[in-house]
């Protein structure tokens, strides 16, 4: 698990909710605190859909794509006044996982992996992001942890997105 501190806010939220920076990312849950505390359970609600559209091609995840949804937290926050809180957590989307594990010729076998996560908390003055490995079972492989670690402070950097480590 890394924790890092956002040290460019506005270049930061700008890729958040704007950029398409977030995008490889499905929302598991989101909590926004302005002048009302708004929750978002990610969980896509299957029966909501008509049968026809409940293929896995049409609904291929099981948590809403951040792509889809980012617009809509975007006017929970915009406005005069800046959010007193949000926390989002995010799961790397399933495809993007098995290429980062096969990319790195790993020898880990993913079918035991639930997600890689990345929360972002933001407090009323700083961003922190934790990174964090959700298993189906106990594990004593740390080297998803290590390949996600490394990942994410990688691609951070390769976005240009200035942190600190904590």
């Amino acid at each position: 698990m890394l924790a890092l501190q956002i040290t460019s806010m506005k270049s930061f939220m700008n890729q958040l909710l704007a950029g398409d920076t977030f995008d490889i990312f499905l929302l598991e849950e989101a909590t926004i605190s302005t002048a009302n505390t708004y929750t978002i359970d990610g969980h896509i609600n299957t029966d909501f859909f008509p049968a026809e559209e409940r293929t896995l091609e049409k609904l291929p995840y099981d948590f809403q794509p951040w792509s889809e949804i980012k617009g809509l937290c975007f006017n929970l926050i915009k406005g005069k006044h800046t959010p007193l809180f949000f926390k989002f957590v995010f799961h790397l989307k399933p495809e993007k996982t098995a290429a980062l594990f096969s990319q790195a010729n790993s020898s880990f076998d993913i079918s035991q992996l639930k997600a890689l996560v990345l929360t972002v908390k933001y407090d009323g003055s700083k961003a922190i992001l934790t990174t964090g490995s959700a298993y189906h079972t106990f594990v004593m492989d740390k080297e998803p942890d290590i390949l996600w670690d490394k990942t994410v402070t990688k691609y951070l950097s390769g976005r240009g997105i200035d942190y600190e480590s904590m």
